[in-house]
């Protein structure tokens, strides 16, 4: 586990900044800062989160607009792994009350922060088009069961051989994860197809776990596709 140490020392702000762009985890203008959080990044809290690494920020042109790096992504995670600033008073408080539960949450879930916090594009229906939930959801699971058979074979040395979730999951980046999910426990249905856990448990990177589906009350880490 990351310990306190691991963890810089921020200021509220610093701290709400990195909060703000980890759940949007995209790019994020001073002025959709504003109107998200009521602040933007300037000034002494801005050059401190870069000067550390946990911030990019885009001066090329205005209004700047500021990205979490790698080391932010992991120092947010960790935040509650400090005490709070005292300076910021109960909201801040309050604020490292949800990040341990959301920690605790991601953890028991198997999804990592990234993950969760996503963007995703929404499609809205037209007006116009008459709307059938049932058959457009089973259209939808058929999409991304042949989504996950093509990303197997992109990735599979031969049919039948073991590919790990983990790269599945990269391959399928842009599908929503709960359709995903949906599909490989679809697939494990199917005769050609096996998914299983990982026996050395110790063999697991985060990442694996992290790309983990829950299927039969436990975590599963290969996918096997033999010939069609």
């Amino acid at each position: 586990m990351t310990s306190p140490a691991d963890v810089p020392h921020l200021t509220p702000n610093q701290i709400n900044a990195l909060v703000v762009l980890m759940v949007e985890a995209r790019r994020v203008t001073n002025v959709e800062l504003k109107e998200l959080a009521g602040f933007t990044l300037t000034g002494t809290d801005n050059k401190k989160l870069v000067d550390l690494g946990l911030v990019d920020t885009d001066r090329t042109h205005r209004p700047f607009a500021h990205e979490l790096t790698e080391e932010g992504w992991r120092v947010v995670r960790q935040l509650h792994t400090s005490p709070p600033p005292k300076q910021g008073g109960s909201t801040t408080r309050s604020l490292f009350v949800v990040l341990t539960n959301l920690h605790r949450s991601l953890d028991r879930l198997r999804v990592s922060h990234g993950d969760f916090f996503k963007q995703t594009d929404a499609v809205t229906p037209l007006a116009s088009e008459p709307r059938h939930e049932a058959p457009a959801a089973a259209a939808a699971d058929v999409d991304v069961e042949a989504l996950v058979r093509a990303a197997y074979r992109e990735l599979a040395t031969s049919p039948g051989a073991w590919v790990g979730l983990a790269d599945v999951r990269d391959r399928l980046a842009d599908t929503d994860r709960a359709a995903l999910d949906a599909a490989l426990r679809t697939l494990v249905g199917r005769d050609d197809v096996r998914i299983i856990p990982v026996a050395n448990t110790k063999s697991l990177t985060a990442r694996d776990r992290a790309a983990a589906v829950r299927i039969g009350n436990e975590d599963n880490h290969a996918l096997a596709i033999g010939p069609a």
